[in-house]
């Protein structure tokens, strides 16, 4: 059976991955497929950096605005839902296109995701209050005690990621990293081009503060403030995610505003230098800076044709 052709737009944060998928899902007959973990998030809009009106009007936009933010999302959803979409897209003869930069969330899609127990919100909360109590750090270390494999794979600041692998591992009495071996992640139902976005680490670090601070003008502190006052816990998933775990921090008295803002960016040039790190170990990706856009385009319709 033929596969289906998957155009995947990947890398760090602060690349050009929307504003290039619009270009090329318009010139290809193409609909896009967000592949973020917060922009399924809805309210959630200028700290996601979501695709903006005018972006959305180009070319028909999928898996943004799915869930509210007190809602369950995971990989597994993420990876089932969108597939759907991919269906629905090829079904109509249009080029779907996978953007994002959660590397979690296109390899589930692409390759599966292993088979493990559902979560259990008892456990997860009591791992959660644990983390907040004798720090992050102390439970990455109970991680790395019972499953080294998956302690090394996960940055210790991944919190919801920690707590997922001791949450398999008290579950099953098997580290999680078993189950990655045991699945493999090898097989896909698609035929895929994955182009990647890089810039040199003072490009990308000069466009994330100016992303930030573009953020902070165009009201992020509003929007924060608007999900907090609205019942969105400032300890929840989303409201923790960067952006608004600093501004909140700024609204709760922590923090100055410029203070925020500065944490935010130093925030965000670790998070790229981790998906930086994950995309590298990644096969099969074509590196491009983001002003190679005929290369690109040559790339994707060689690809297609």
């Amino acid at each position: 059976m033929d596969r289906t052709k998957l155009i995947i737009i990947l890398g760090p944060t602060a690349t050009g991955k929307s504003r290039l998928a619009v270009e090329l899902a318009s010139a290809f007959n193409g609909e896009i497929i967000g592949a973020d973990s917060m922009q399924v998030y809805r309210r959630m809009d200028i700290g996601t950096a979501k695709p903006t009106k005018d972006e959305r009007q180009m070319a028909p936009h999928h898996m943004i605005d799915v869930v509210e933010p007190d809602g369950e999302y995971c990989a597994a959803s993420y990876a089932r839902d969108a597939a759907l979409k991919i269906m629905e897209i090829s079904s109509r003869g249009k080029t779907p296109f996978v953007v994002g930069g959660t590397g979690l969330y296109i390899r589930a899609l692409v390759h599966g995701i292993c088979e493990a127990p559902a979560s259990d919100m008892d456990l997860r909360k009591r791992l959660v209050l644990e983390a907040r109590t004798s720090g992050r750090a102390a439970l990455h270390g109970r991680l790395g005690r019972v499953d080294p494999e998956a302690a090394r794979a996960i940055h210790p600041n991944n919190l919801a990621r920690v707590v997922r692998a001791l949450e398999v591992y008290e579950l099953t009495g098997r580290p999680i990293s078993r189950h990655w071996g045991a699945h493999g992640f090898s097989s896909t139902p698609y035929l895929t081009l994955k182009i990647g976005l890089m810039k040199d680490r003072q490009e990308l670090y000069r466009d994330i503060e100016a992303r930030v601070d573009g953020m902070v003008r165009d009201g992020l502190v509003e929007e924060t403030r608007a999900l907090l006052d609205s019942g969105c816990a400032a300890g929840s998933k989303p409201m923790l995610a960067l952006g608004y775990k600093e501004i909140a921090g700024y609204l709760g008295g922590r923090y100055t505003l410029e203070e925020a803002a500065g944490l935010l960016k130093m925030n965000t040039r670790r998070y790229a230098k981790r998906q930086i790190t994950w995309f590298k170990k990644e096969p099969d990706i074509r590196w491009f800076h983001p002003g190679q856009k005929n290369g690109i385009i040559d790339c994707v319709r060689g690809f297609i044709d």
